[in-house]
């Protein structure tokens, strides 16, 4: 996924960007980026690798050299970030949150346009950062180009550009990502998160809409393209990728959890002897389903999470699959004869919690029932780097619909398989229990999922649950 912050202040503000970034590290786990512009020194930058060491442990040298009044930062999942580009506007820093389907036909325009060249990254992909100042490069001033990017890119576009003179930041043309600005006295800045600047004195100016692009200076922040009336905010926000305290459209992500848990619990028939969650995200679901059932909620099992932060890192399957097994230390006497009620986010390849289920067993669980708190994943994500995943064909949903099926499956056949009240959907589930060992297996519907965000179904994107944009 990948998160950003950026800071316009009349002092210096390395100490706020460097704090501000660092607590959008839940949102990517391989490179980190920080940029500056001082009246002084002019643009400096570093980018590190943080595979395998946090952010803050690879930036605090950086952060005692680096001086300036503005500044943006980012974590990143995939592309090394944030860019310093000289162009016909002059110098300027940007970094990107956001997917780019269509960059083999941007490549080609642009250079049917007179564009040199673009420089590979180690995998042999063009970088979408880099691409998308490329594109905004094509328009005569930055606020054209800005907006030019956000309408040519298929996918999503969300991003924070700074020139000498401010910051700007520009929302995805549907609002799948997020944008706030937060304020203090002598200065303002621009996060993915908006609780990344309670802890640095900020409180809460103003959330963009979808495609909306403003200008943040240390003096104040100016709408320069009015956000447009239609929202497609990505749902998984709430159910997986948000730190607890996050809020979006005004709904908190921890909030919204208790919520799917209560309506999962309403739906259920089972009386298991406890309901626990999967850390980190599973928890707040499990906290919901057992306050609405009155099954007592347990932790049978804890994450160790001195060294290991995240299972999403490295980036080979086969090793995040071990270090998630590594890092689940059991409690025994919690699990021993029990029969447990496990919630997770989500089901997607099914490999984690297979093994999560044999090591529950291993450990002496009688029955361990699982209850993801989103429906079956059918479909990847077109928008947002959700998975890496080559093939859709990696979904444990759509590889148990081809078994079923054959391997022309058509949309109509998919769209009975998420209809949870149909026999192909009873089907679907049955194949994926037996084959991950569940005890019995009940997904979240879509329709209370959507409930529990409180946000009006048509502004949530669904699209990795129902194929529909």
């Amino acid at each position: 996924m990948g998160g950003f912050f950026g800071v316009a202040s009349k002092n210096d503000c390395v100490f706020d960007l460097f704090f501000g970034v660092d607590y959008h590290s839940h949102l990517g786990t391989r490179r980190g980026g920080m940029a500056v512009y001082g009246k002084e020194k002019g643009f400096d930058r570093a980018i590190h690798n943080i595979e395998n060491s946090p952010f803050r442990t690879k930036f605090d040298k950086d952060m005692q050299e680096m001086q300036g009044e503005l500044g943006i930062g980012c974590i990143s999942d995939y592309e090394p970030q944030p860019l310093i580009v000289r162009s016909h506007h002059g110098t300027y820093a940007i970094t990107t949150v956001g997917k780019i389907n269509n960059s083999a036909e941007l490549v080609d325009q642009i250079f049917n346009s007179g564009h040199a060249h673009f420089l590979e990254m180690s995998g042999g992909d063009i970088n979408p950062t880099e691409l998308t100042a490329a594109i905004i490069n094509q328009k005569e001033n930055l606020i054209d180009g800005i907006r030019y990017a956000l309408e040519v890119i298929d996918g999503s576009m969300t991003l924070l550009l700074m020139t000498p003179k401010g910051i700007y930041a520009a929302r995805d043309r549907m609002g799948r990502t997020p944008v706030v600005i937060g304020q203090k006295e002598d200065a303002f800045c621009v996060a993915f998160e908006n609780f990344s600047y309670l802890n640095l004195g900020y409180t809460d100016y103003k959330e963009l809409g979808p495609g909306e692009i403003v200008v943040v200076t240390p003096e104040g922040v100016k709408t320069l393209v009015q956000p447009g009336k239609d929202m497609k905010i990505c749902t998984f926000l709430w159910v997986y990728y948000g730190y607890p305290s996050s809020s979006y459209e005004g709904i908190s992500v921890e909030k919204m959890r208790y919520n799917c848990g209560v309506k999962m619990a309403q739906r259920d028939h089972v009386r298991p002897d406890t309901v626990a969650g999967v850390p980190d995200s599973g928890i707040a679901h499990a906290v919901g389903y057992a306050n609405e059932s009155g099954i007592p909620f347990s932790r049978p099992f804890v994450k160790y999470t001195p060294t290991w932060p995240r299972s999403f890192m490295p980036t080979v399957q086969s090793k995040r699959n071990l270090i998630a097994k590594m890092k689940l230390i059991p409690i025994h006497d919690l699990i021993k004869g029990k029969s447990l009620l496990l919630i997770d986010d989500s089901i997607v390849r099914g490999t984690q919690l297979r093994e999560t289920t044999e090591f529950l067993y291993q450990s002496g669980a009688k029955e361990v029932h699982i209850r993801p708190a989103c429906p079956p994943i059918l479909y990847g994500c077109k928008y947002l780097n959700f998975s890496r995943s080559s093939s859709e064909m990696d979904l444990i949903a759509r590889r148990v619909i081809r078994r079923l099926e054959g391997d022309d499956v058509s949309d109509e056949v998919l769209q009975e398989y998420a209809d949870p009240e149909s026999s192909k959907y009873e089907t679907m589930l049955e194949e994926i229990r037996k084959e991950l060992n569940f005890t019995s297996l009940r997904y979240n519907r879509l329709d209370d999922m959507l409930e529990a965000t409180g946000v009006e179904p048509c502004k949530l994107c669904t699209y990795c649950w129902n194929g529909k944009e």
